[in-house]
């Protein structure tokens, strides 16, 4: 998140609060949809778009 800001947007509209979560850093993208009870496919996608939309907030 800190070299994608715009992933703060998405992870908080899947309604993660991974911001500022101590455990956030040692989470992959699967582990975080897991343990979120998330579509890990859409989460990539919405990251992806985030990033390929020019990854600032």
């Amino acid at each position: 998140m800190r070299e994608t800001p715009a992933a703060v947007r998405v992870v908080l509209q899947h309604g993660m609060l991974c911001v500022g979560c101590p455990i956030a850093s040692f989470h992959t993208v699967s582990d975080a949809a897991r343990e979120h009870d998330l579509d890990e496919d859409q989460l990539r996608r919405d990251l992806e778009a985030a990033i390929d939309a020019g990854g600032s907030a």
